[in-house]
């Protein structure tokens, strides 16, 4: 059994500091990867304060993108009222998977094998005197 360090280190989730600093702040949603949204207070523009707690790994790319308009007030209110509604052809967002199994590695990349495509021969070199 190991020991839960998740009290003392941000990067397992939120530490116990910010756990006590979200009291009386008011739970605002909810979105599909399972962060949880928070705002109360207001900064020192009076704009309201707003935080998520992840799911998981603390990575920015995990925030959906409609959260993140809400979270940087670029819509005042939450994302599925000011928001309109997802279109048949968008995706879910999906988390940065560089470093993991999962990332994107193109045709000639050591992770897969380093072989590129030979050069077809319409490459012609710079040259200063040209």
């Amino acid at each position: 059994m190991g020991i839960n360090l998740n009290p003392f280190t941000w990067w397992n989730g939120a530490t116990i500091g910010t756990w006590f600093g979200l009291r009386g702040k008011a739970v605002v949603g909810e979105d599909s990867l399972g962060n949880v949204y928070y705002q109360g207070g207001s900064d020192t523009n009076g704009n309201p304060r707003r935080w998520v707690i992840y799911n998981g790994a603390n990575d920015a790319s995990r925030v959906a993108p409609e959260w993140f308009s809400w979270l940087h007030h670029q819509v005042d209110d939450l994302p599925e009222r000011a928001l309109p509604a997802a279109r048949a052809w968008q995706q879910p967002a999906v988390p940065n998977m560089t470093g993991t199994p999962l990332a994107y590695r193109p045709a000639g990349a050591l992770e897969k094998g380093g072989r590129r495509a030979a050069a077809t021969g319409d490459y012609e070199a710079w040259t200063p005197d040209a």
